[in-house]
């Protein structure tokens, strides 16, 4: 039996001589085979995962929502001189002034560490925003400002702590929590200085520790970075980091400024 493609005379044409080939149907392994061609050229390896595509696509999106958000007409003021809050609002994309506020933090009490890293946070907010209406009395911005305002306490076993007062307390701290666990309360405030919206939150994290050897922890003490921090915790120093067992959370939140809840509220504000 003659095998050979079926030909028909095409009533198109405008020739009779002219001849038209029938092709057999695609075979559906042809269309996998096809599919997966295309998905090659597109720049994804086949066969793909799904996961995976979606997590791409995902982060790509939030990457240019941060981009947008960045390129648009408004100021921002870190209310902080925390060089670690810097560097990760830096790290965000973003372009800031920096402004820090003098206040009796001592003066502010809560029992609730919720309550108080909050509370810190507005009073510095509220100092700032006083200090620029004696500066700008009569000026008017054209593009909204956003204040960023942040704080920061250590609770170790239900007790709040805040920055050490000694280099005998500071010592006492990190002997506390060598071979234990603490736990870190940080709050972001924001307030939109043009339409009057201000919004915080907090946000905590668990840290555990290894064994942290005496000689490390009279380095860090002698240093002096520890005075400057809240519970005198500071992990992302080079000689505590390789003693820190476990974080739950994430690193920005414990250095004083959580990227995902500051990004939230900035959203919000503006």
């Amino acid at each position: 039996m003659d095998k050979s493609p079926t030909l028909i005379i095409s009533p198109f044409k405008k020739s009779p001589h002219e001849l038209v080939q029938v092709q057999r149907p695609e075979r559906v392994e042809d269309k996998v085979s096809s599919r997966r061609e295309k998905v090659v050229k597109l720049g994804v390896i086949a066969p793909f995962n799904i996961h995976q595509l979606l997590t791409s696509t995902f982060n790509i999106l939030v990457k240019q929502e941060v981009m947008d958000a960045n390129s648009s007409s408004f100021k921002i003021i870190l209310g902080s001189s925390s060089a670690a809050r810097r560097k990760i609002l830096s790290e965000m994309g973003y372009e800031f002034t920096i402004m820090s506020a003098d206040i009796d933090e001592k003066a502010i009490r809560k029992e609730k560490p919720e309550e108080l890293v909050v509370a810190l946070a507005e009073a510095k907010a509220d100092a700032i925003i006083s200090n620029l209406q004696k500066i700008h009395t009569h000026e008017k911005e054209a593009e909204p400002t956003v204040l960023i305002a942040a704080d920061t306490v250590v609770i170790y076993e239900g007790v709040i702590r805040e920055k050490p007062a000694s280099k005998e307390e500071a010592r006492q701290f990190l002997k506390d929590y060598s071979g234990g666990h603490a736990a870190t309360l940080g709050s972001v405030l924001v307030t939109n200085l043009k339409t009057g919206f201000r919004k915080g939150e907090w946000d905590r994290v668990e840290i555990f520790f290894n064994e942290i050897p005496e000689e490390v922890i009279d380095k860090l003490v002698e240093e002096g970075t520890v005075l400057n921090v809240a519970g005198g915790l500071i992990i992302e120093h080079p000689l505590i980091l390789p003693y820190v067992k476990e974080v739950v959370g994430t690193t920005d939140s414990v250095m004083g400024l959580p990227k995902a809840l500051t990004e939230k509220l900035l959203k919000e504000a503006l």
